[in-house]
């Protein structure tokens, strides 16, 4: 889809974004700095994402190579992270947590679910700054898709038929 290309793919790991990703058009952009991912063994907890934060920032310095910087844009269908080195797009319904480290809040990581395997990996960026406005932009993006989704398909009080 980035490329234009054209060709036979399985559907079912693709999604087509369109330019306006969503219906209000509210997309919120910030600028952070992609550290890297990890498989955790949970799909959510302030400890697991911790621990992934933990253990990222870590294979980071390992590495001695600077985080690639990024623009992480969120809305409701999704956080999209783009920039020289990345492009990667996580639909809302595949990430089961997210938040800020509760010590160093310019720590942010994000936990997303396989397809179709129980597998998880969080994501984790930092920036220089704190980045409590993305978790709050992300929790945002959740109501908003959960009322258009699944307050209609999955209506929580009773229909009586009579």
């Amino acid at each position: 889809m980035r490329t234009g290309a054209t060709g036979i793919f399985p559907a079912y790991y693709a999604v087509s974004v369109a330019k306006d990703i969503s219906k209000d058009g509210w997309i919120d952009q910030f600028w952070v700095r992609l550290l890297g991912s990890v498989q955790v063994p949970f799909h959510k907890g302030n400890d697991v994402l911790c621990a992934a934060m933990q253990k990222v920032a870590c294979n980071r310095r390992l590495a001695m190579q600077p985080p690639a910087a990024c623009v992480l844009e969120v809305s409701v269908k999704g956080l999209k992270i783009s920039g020289n080195q990345c492009f990667h797009f996580f639909q809302l319904k595949n990430i089961s947590f997210c938040g800020c480290h509760p010590k160093h809040s310019k720590y942010f990581g994000f936990i997303t679910k396989h397809p179709d395997q129980q597998r998880f990996a969080c994501h984790v960026m930092m920036s220089e700054t704190t980045l409590l406005p993305l978790a709050e932009s992300v929790g945002r993006a959740f109501q908003q898709y959960y009322k258009e989704h699944v307050g209609y398909s999955c209506p929580t009080e009773d229909i009586f038929i009579e």
